[in-house]
């Protein structure tokens, strides 16, 4: 028997819930709101790190999300979301590596600066610095800290920028030898990659793929995906929209100038 804990907005549980569509896999689902039930004692002995997605398999809790990609193509084989070649493993790893490194922090930066922002200010400082210091996982809690305080104005940001530059860098590399991110069929490596594309067009800053058509092009596929219209778009509601519908300030004219400065 499978368990998901997960949130539907959480990019990470984003690219789990792909992979278990994407090899017909049903999961009793455990849907956290992530305001505050990802500390709850119960939950943390599944996951110390307060986070999801969590992926229980006959009771043993599976964690990281990479991993539990991993864990699922090697415990249900078919389909195959990893390729054969050693080559093209590779490439698969090397992006899910960049992501649990370097990207995952870095959406949450922009998120936060951005999106998450505003709620967050329309409490008292030490309300929300009380809810941010409450994660087991102290530098996320100094970059919340940060982007909260001081937005796309944060000493974080520009660096954040940058990785989602490399990101979409390997993206158009990757792109010129096939239809997808690891060769001639989708992959590990799309599933880890598409919520983080989600996530820059919600925050109104798909300007930074606009003159990269293979980019453009692919992620025109992922969205019409049978596997991601049914984990992502087909589970949103308005209240999971209601992040993204009206940002203010629209930061893509910051972002945009910081990449020219760049």
């Amino acid at each position: 028997m499978l368990e998901h804990y997960h949130n539907i907005n959480s990019v990470c549980a984003q690219k789990v819930r792909i992979a278990l569509k994407e090899k017909g896999l049903d999961a009793k689902e455990h849907l956290l709101t992530l305001r505050g039930d990802q500390f709850d004692p119960a939950y943390l002995k599944l996951n110390p790190n307060g986070v999801v997605p969590t992926l229980v398999h006959a009771g043993n809790a599976i964690i990281e999300s990479s991993l539990i990609l991993y864990y699922l193509d090697e415990a249900f084989p078919a389909p195959p979301l990893m390729p054969k070649e050693p080559l093209l493993r590779h490439r698969v790893r090397q992006f899910n590596k960049l992501i649990d490194e370097y990207l995952h922090n870095s959406c949450m930066i922009l998120t936060f600066a951005t999106a998450f922002r505003p709620n967050f200010l329309k409490l008292p400082r030490e309300a929300w610095l009380a809810e941010v210091n409450k994660s087991p996982l102290k530098r996320r809690a100094e970059y919340k800290r940060s982007v909260i305080e001081h937005g796309l104005d944060s000493e974080f940001v520009i660096d954040a920028i940058d990785q989602h530059k490399k990101l979409l860098a390997w993206m158009s590399v990757s792109l010129q030898s096939g239809p997808y991110l690891a060769g001639a069929n989708f992959s590990n490596a799309d599933c880890a990659v598409i919520p983080y594309i989600l996530r820059l067009e919600l925050l109104k800053l798909a300007g930074m793929w606009d003159r990269q058509a293979a980019i453009g092009d692919w992620w025109a596929r992922m969205r019409e995906r049978p596997s991601v219209k049914a984990a992502i778009f087909d589970r949103m509601t308005e209240s999971d929209w209601a992040p993204f519908r009206n940002l203010a300030p629209d930061p893509w004219p910051k972002v945009e100038m910081l990449l020219r400065a760049a």
